[in-house]
């Protein structure tokens, strides 16, 4: 943003970058804000994996503004029989969405190394999905956000997805790959590992409970095992759901 910012009058600009900057722990409509005070911006995010776009299988996003002409702007530069816009004004919740999701996806990946089954793989989106929505909101996005196109889809989309780098990722350290192994391994960037670090400093400084990703967090960075920490999440005291 700080080398291009000279170059932009009164463009919209649409952020299609997932993630935090991990410094600050700011979202990237944060830093936006901060470089570029008084742009017109907006969030383009949704379960759209590059190698199915790139074919013209079907596909549904979503665009995120504070302005809504620039949300129908998007949105109608796009629509086409293989390409379907749906527009909010939750930016915060449609970014955090498709930044938080990526951990899950990770998560799924390991439980995929580790050799579990559907049973699991059900427990952890759908448990997963409950901590990327309490983080969601204590950050300011909207519940409803985190079980549309930009939370739940995404999350499905990449958990099951043979495309998704932070799946086999997490498969690689599933079957006992390091992380330097892995991220050799995997060759390209693995949003996941980094946003892990991201929401566990979040959580802990929102006081926001956080199981899975808490676990996760310590087999990356704790040398706990995944087979253990399977097994510490699901001798969690019971509760209600």
């Amino acid at each position: 943003m700080k080398g291009y910012k000279e170059y932009v009058k009164d463009q919209p600009i649409f952020i299609c970058s997932k993630g935090f900057e991990a410094e600050s722990l700011m979202t990237l409509d944060e830093v936006l804000v901060e470089e570029m005070p008084g742009a017109k911006f907006g969030v383009l995010s949704g379960p759209s994996h590059a190698e199915e776009v790139s074919v013209d299988m079907p596909t549904a996003m979503v665009v995120a503004s504070e302005d809504e002409s620039l949300c129908n702007m998007l949105a109608n530069i796009f629509k086409s029989d293989t390409m379907r816009i749906y527009t909010s004004s939750d930016v915060k919740g449609v970014e955090l969405g498709g930044a938080l999701k990526n951990i899950i996806a990770f998560c799924a990946g390991v439980l995929n190394g580790l050799g579990l089954g559907d049973n699991s793989f059900a427990a952890l989106i759908t448990r997963g999905l409950a901590e990327i929505s309490r983080i969601g909101v204590v950050l300011g996005g909207k519940k409803d956000t985190f079980y549309g196109l930009t939370g739940l889809g995404d999350l499905i989309v990449t958990c099951a997805s043979e495309h998704s780098r932070n799946r086999k990722a997490g498969m690689l350290i599933g079957q006992g790959n390091t992380i330097e192994e892995t991220r050799e391994k995997v060759g390209m960037t693995i949003e996941s590992i980094d946003n892990i670090d991201v929401a566990y400093k979040l959580a802990n400084k929102f006081n926001v409970e956080v199981p899975i990703i808490n676990t996760v967090y310590n087999v990356l960075y704790n040398n706990l095992s995944p087979k253990d920490g399977v097994v510490q999440l699901m001798r969690r005291e019971l509760k209600q759901e």
